[in-house]
């Protein structure tokens, strides 16, 4: 019976870091090229009574074994990098990559990756996010700018007055050979891990890069009715091992109170 409250106490816990990753993700529904996290869980070690196969004291064999398992762990928690929605917004600073890759800026002083492209203009003239973070390479624009288009190769123009090319960049992406390691810092921000193996930066749309355009942005890829759905089974889940735990300790009761 003992063994039943820590199974139901380990399930609990699980359920309650499933119900805030999914939390997570509905409160980030709208955030601007968010990746929804998935949590994954792995059973815990088994106490063995008996082992499959092993020979009785009459000559047979045992045909099945006897393990109890002792509950459930968290194996991890992943970045799901499918595509978000892609939303037109007519601002021409507004960036978005189509497949895969990451938007290089840098915070700090470091290198940080993300897929948000709502990008805008620093006092200086350059490129940078919402949070002032410069997009890398570094862009300018010259303040008699009038028009900014950007290709699917990455090739960004800056038109002046009578279509006049003022000068024209090159808007590079990164990829990383597993996504799902890099270490998410807030901010719309990742950062290169070991997991993630290395960056590898390069023109959009060649060795597997996404293409970029401009007057868009991502959506997250957070589906709304599926963390909903998420929600409840976490929380009739949680439910459900309570009760095991209320069940547990009825038994315990019951078996201290037992008289001669």
């Amino acid at each position: 019976m003992l063994r039943s409250l820590w199974s139901a106490a380990t399930g609990m816990h699980a359920q309650q870091m499933q119900i805030d990753t999914t939390a997570n993700n509905l409160a980030n529904s709208s955030t601007t090229g968010f990746k929804k996290s998935k949590a994954s869980f792995e059973d815990l070690m088994y106490m063995t009574q008996r082992i499959a196969g092993q020979t009785t004291p009459g000559g047979g064999q045992v045909p099945t074994g006897i393990q109890v398992g002792m509950g459930v762990n968290p194996a991890g928690i992943t970045k799901i990098f499918t595509q978000g929605d892609y939303v037109q917004t007519d601002n021409e600073l507004d960036f978005a990559i189509q497949g895969a890759g990451f938007f290089r800026v840098l915070h700090n002083d470091e290198d940080l990756y993300t897929r948000a492209g709502n990008f805008t203009l620093d006092s200086e003239g350059y490129i940078t996010s919402q949070a002032g973070d410069r997009l890398q390479p570094e862009i300018a624009v010259p303040i008699e700018a009038v028009t900014i288009t950007l290709d699917e190769d990455g090739t960004l123009t800056i038109f002046g007055d009578d279509e006049e090319i003022l000068a024209t960049e090159n808007v590079l992406v990164t990829t990383f050979i597993n996504p799902a390691g890099l270490q998410a810092v807030g901010g719309n921000l990742f950062r290169q891990t070991e997991g993630s193996g290395d960056a590898n930066e390069g023109t959009p749309g060649e060795n597997g890069a996404g293409t970029t355009v401009n007057n868009y942005i991502e959506n997250s890829n957070v589906d709304v009715v599926e963390e909903m759905v998420n929600l409840i089974a976490g929380q009739r889940t949680y439910e459900a091992n309570s009760k095991s735990i209320t069940t547990s300790d009825d038994m315990l009761s019951t078996a201290v109170n037992l008289k001669n």
